[in-house]
């Protein structure tokens, strides 16, 4: 890689770091490109990047952004998940982590929280932003459907009274 690739790699992972709200550091020995490209994968479906880079290059593009606490965390074989969900890339790590002994979670930062293997794995346990999201619209919506349902209520209510006052007279 020539200097001018990796002024364009540290620019765009800055670029990135700048944008994310929580990054997750992992060690990974032994992967296979199958399970690299799997874990890739199932990161990206969850709206978060996954990159293998040179630790030099990682730690400059680190510099100016609120993840820059990280630094020390980038030796031997690293790699980086990064999302805008502040869930995302730590639930796909972790799972992946707990199913293949070859990834291990380092640790990570949320905002400008640094935090532990420990702490990612509890990070990981929260619902992410879609699945509060669908949450939240499921609260606001049962009022309005118990409330149509009440006011239904009365006027079915009714309609059997009526019914039955009108079968009794047809049957007398």
């Amino acid at each position: 890689m020539d200097r001018s690739q990796k002024e364009a790699l540290v620019s765009n992972l800055n670029g990135a770091f700048n944008e994310a709200n929580l990054v997750v550091i992992t060690q990974q020995s032994g992967l296979s490109v199958a399970e690299v490209t799997q874990l890739r994968r199932r990161i990206l479906e969850a709206g978060a990047s996954y990159k293998v880079t040179q630790n030099r290059l990682t730690r400059l593009a680190l510099s100016g952004t609120k993840f820059e606490a990280l630094k020390p965390m980038f030796t031997g074989p690293t790699a980086v998940a990064f999302s805008v969900d502040p869930v995302a890339a730590a639930k796909v790590c972790v799972e992946f982590a707990n199913k293949n002994e070859k990834l291990t979670i380092v640790g990570g930062a949320l905002g400008e929280k640094e935090l532990s293997p420990g702490q990612v794995n509890e990070l990981a346990k929260l619902p992410s932003l879609d699945e509060l999201r669908g949450k939240l619209i499921g609260v606001l919506q049962a009022p309005a459907t118990k409330l149509a349902g009440v006011a239904q209520a009365p006027a079915a209510t009714l309609a059997r009274v009526f019914s039955a006052y009108a079968s009794k007279e047809t049957a007398a």
